[in-house]
């Protein structure tokens, strides 16, 4: 296979010991980089351990709100790969970090959350108010005339946050439309993955969820996950990494890569989630083209795990 001049396959020892040289800091996609569904992929472990034998500096960033940091260290535990909290970069955090220290959201305003529990957990340690969520109330499947007409208008709240909802209803949806209808309510989104992979399927992801709102309302949210720039601009803010330093390591060319050429930053792509080899193609590919591809992660410590 024909891959363009601008994408490197890592498949020599002295190809991998070339690609490390060039970065001190390296930012990971999580599902379909490092596992896939509930199975960890091969020689994870021993790659992101030869990594901090060798001094860098590892983030996990993924687009994945349903979960909080907090929760994804218990992830990673069960997996045997040691993270610490401050290692990870979710976009339930994203979006926390946005509200609170980019823009200043007024403490007396509330937050309407379309989404799961990692998206409360984020905005209460960041000292956040917040409705919706997890709250029961608007879960109901089959709503009577009684549960549509007390729907209403809030002008306490000033942000309506959506991400992947498990529990998705349609007066969760109209809900928060009745909110953004509003144009000085807020409207953001954790992510706009239009899928995610998870046991070996793709399945609908936030993206979905977000769009229905974007068709009924005629607005678009600011996005606060991959690839998008508010994302990156927190991400460097806490870590202050020099981007010509630092590698995206993904799975996805619309998320992952994107994300990490955006930045300005080095990109690997493996290929043991979303995006396969064809897909680099320049005839297949019009969005970017990664710097450098491996057929999965490991292949990092297969080829110097013995140097």
């Amino acid at each position: 296979m024909t891959i363009s001049a601008g994408s490197i396959k890592l498949t020599t020892a002295e190809q991998a010991e070339e690609f490390l040289n060039k970065y001190d800091d390296f930012l990971f996609d999580c599902d379909g980089v490092l596992w896939a569904g509930s199975k960890l992929l091969p020689h994870v472990i021993e790659t992101l351990d030869l990594l901090r034998s060798r001094g860098k500096r590892l983030i996990f960033v993924t687009n994945n709100s349903t979960k909080s940091r907090k929760a994804y260290t218990g992830k990673f535990a069960k997996f045997g790969i040691q993270v610490s909290e401050d290692e990870i970069f979710c976009s339930a955090y994203s979006s926390a970090v946005y509200l609170k220290d980019v823009i200043g959201f007024p403490k007396d305003k509330k937050v309407l959350i379309v989404g799961e529990k990692g998206i409360e957990e984020e905005l209460e340690a960041a000292g956040i108010q917040y409705v919706g969520g997890t709250d029961t109330t608007l879960r109901k499947v089959d709503p009577t005339e009684e549960d549509i007409d007390a729907l209403h208008y809030d002008p306490s709240i000033g942000a309506v946050l959506c991400g992947l909802d498990l529990k998705i209803t349609y007066l969760k949806i109209a809900n928060a439309l009745l909110q953004i209808q509003h144009k000085e309510t807020l409207f953001l989104a954790t992510n706009i993955d239009s899928t995610f992979p998870t046991h070996g399927k793709l399945l609908p992801g936030a993206g979905t969820i977000v769009g229905t709102l974007i068709t009924s309302s005629g607005r678009t949210p600011v996005a606060l996950g991959k690839p998008s720039e508010a994302m990156m601009d927190c991400i460097k803010a806490k870590f202050q990494f020099n981007p010509e330093r630092a590698c995206m390591v993904g799975d996805r060319l619309n998320t992952d890569m994107v994300f990490g050429t955006k930045g300005g930053l080095g990109t690997l792509m493996v290929l043991t989630g979303v995006d396969k080899e064809e897909s680099i193609q320049p005839e297949n590919n019009p969005l970017v083209q990664p710097k450098f591809y491996a057929d999965r992660l490991g292949v990092l410590y297969e080829l110097l795990g013995d140097k």
